[in-house]
């Protein structure tokens, strides 16, 4: 398999891209600088916020400006591009068809790898707007899984890890995080999704067990392999 650059559109949230390329380097089996998977990285921390643009309804900034940021990558030699927000692949059908180069669905691998691990019902810890449009339920179905989602005030909470703890450079409280946690483990789910950046960030900040399974994890894979690299044994 030939080998290419990967283009990666972050700053949604910074630390989360950090945490991403982390994973990239620790996910891929090399003995030396030359033998890593060359990144491409446009942290665009001016990215207007996803979830509101889809409640909102406006939400040709965001398209514009993922589009405008792929090219970039494109332009400057990326074989593909991973994008670190789970509530921005809500836009990726709107680009797809503008690039060359593939854009690497998260969303559609995490799904995938869950079915693979022999998942049936699958909790998701996401932010309002990834649950509003659907994004994992769809990608969840189509593997023949039922996914399922916090209570109200669960996902209030949710919410507050990410937007008033982790986007801010906190930790996330544990007391939260637990409370979102065991509104979907009573509803019996067999696997719960980290399905947002920033829940990703909570987890190597706290570390969660297998449990939890990571979005951002299967999205690094996934990359590695696209690009022709070979995978570290864990």
């Amino acid at each position: 398999m030939e080998k290419g650059k990967l283009g990666v559109i972050g700053g949604m949230g910074p630390q989360a891209t950090l945490q991403f390329c982390q994973r990239i380097l620790d996910h891929t089996a090399a003995g030396s600088d030359q033998e890593h998977l060359p990144m491409l990285i446009l942290n665009d921390t001016q990215m207007p916020d996803r979830t509101a643009a889809l409640f909102s309804g406006d939400v040709e900034p965001v398209c514009a400006r993922l589009l405008a940021d792929a090219r970039v990558l494109e332009d400057w030699g990326a074989a593909a591009v991973a994008i670190t927000c789970n509530t921005a692949h809500a836009f990726l059908p709107r680009l797809q068809g503008e690039l060359r180069i593939p854009l690497v669905n998260m969303v559609t691998e995490a799904a995938a790898a869950l079915k693979a691990q022999g998942c049936k019902r699958v909790g998701i810890l996401a932010t309002d707007g990834t649950l509003r449009v659907g994004l994992y339920h769809r990608a969840l179905e189509a593997q023949g899984l039922q996914p399922l989602t916090p209570d109200a005030a669960a996902q209030r909470e949710v919410m507050g890890i990410i937007y008033e703890e982790i986007k801010k450079g906190l930790p996330g409280s544990e007391e939260r995080f637990r409370t979102a946690a065991d509104s979907l483990k009573a509803q019996g789910c067999d696997r719960i999704l980290l399905a947002c950046t920033e829940m990703s960030t909570y987890k190597d900040w706290h570390g969660l067990d297998d449990f939890y399974v990571d979005a951002m994890d299967v999205l690094a894979l996934r990359c590695i392999r696209l690009c022709g690299y070979p995978l570290r044994d864990m």
